[in-house]
């Protein structure tokens, strides 16, 4: 994690992910999840979002902060609380891997002494301020292409749960701070 830091008032591409890669993602209530828990921060935290992907195992976006509002804060309770929540429903839906999902969520939490019962994210974002037109560019097509090359969808705009659409002018589940 050395070597990573946030610049607050700067756009950053962050990646975050799942304990051991895990594919937690494949299911769209999950996904959902982390759309709704994204808009609760647009709304009451100032986080402006300026792309984004939820793969499998991992998101990836470009954020900043509106105001006086922190992106590590913000990053910080969106994984608190979407750590929560999506275990609750891990317990709470009907999951072919549920028993498999919270021994590996639990295994993780042992390893790590500030953790009581489960771990979902890994810790950190890898955090990269934005500062040229051609990272700005390289970033959010390595956001937009990454289900393409993951051979999810054929046309990056047809992922719903991408920014890419957004870019193209089309409508996407979340707003989006568009960059270029």
């Amino acid at each position: 994690m050395s070597g990573y830091k946030i610049f607050e008032g700067n756009p950053h591409f962050l990646t975050t992910t799942i304990v051991d890669w895990i594919d937690l993602f494949t299911r769209k209530e999950y996904c959902l999840e982390i759309i709704e828990s994204l808009k609760y921060c647009q709304k009451n935290k100032g986080l402006v979002i300026h792309a984004y992907v939820i793969m499998p195992s991992h998101l990836h976006m470009i954020l900043s902060t509106a105001g006086d509002h922190k992106l590590s804060d913000v990053l910080r309770d969106f994984k608190q609380f979407t750590s929560r929540r999506l275990i609750q429903m891990i317990k709470e839906i009907p999951e072919s891997r549920r028993e498999w999902l919270l021994d590996k969520f639990s295994a993780a939490a042992h390893k790590n002494p500030k953790i009581r019962h489960y771990q979902l994210w890994q810790p950190g974002n890898h955090p990269k301020v934005i500062q040229t037109l051609p990272f700005l560019e390289e970033k959010l097509n390595y956001i937009h292409q990454n289900p393409v090359k993951a051979m999810i969808v054929s046309d990056s705009t047809h992922y719903l749960f991408s920014s890419s659409a957004a870019y193209c002018g089309q409508s996407s589940l979340l707003d989006i701070d568009l960059l270029i």
